[in-house]
């Protein structure tokens, strides 16, 4: 037997509700996008602070930026970019939640949070000398 035709009216919210989800997931797609940029310039400048620092240390030489001022630098424009995604990421899940429910604990933002502040404990390492 042959499932009852769809309504002009269910198929209009059907696709609606389906448009609403990707618009989710590319919310989700560009916060990631946000996550992997911010993610790769912090490791950067910490893999050149111990690559200029343990040289420096070899050569001795004391002219120029200091490792870890290079290092800072990175890391915390690396901060920036993460905590500028998240924020457009946010704002983003505020205007869509005037259309309709959406959780603001989602795994990107955690993901994003969680790196969010292992690069601020990475710069706050590299400016303590600890790592």
């Amino acid at each position: 037997m042959d499932a009852p035709e769809k309504t002009s009216n269910e198929l209009a919210v059907e696709r609606t509700d389906l448009a609403f989800r990707r618009t989710v997931m590319a919310a989700d797609r560009t916060l990631m996008a946000w996550v992997r940029t911010g993610l790769s310039i912090i490791s950067f400048g910490f893999t050149v602070y111990k690559i200029l620092d343990a040289l420096r240390s070899q050569t001795g030489a004391t002219s120029g930026a200091t490792p870890r001022e290079v290092g800072m630098f990175m890391t915390a424009a690396g901060i920036i970019a993460l905590a500028l995604g998240v924020t457009e990421y946010i704002l983003s899940i505020v205007s869509l939640r005037k259309e309709a429910p959406v959780r603001y604990a989602r795994p990107s933002l955690i993901i994003a949070a969680a790196i969010l502040i292992a690069g601020v404990m990475v710069f706050f390492g590299i400016q303590e000398r600890v790592v």
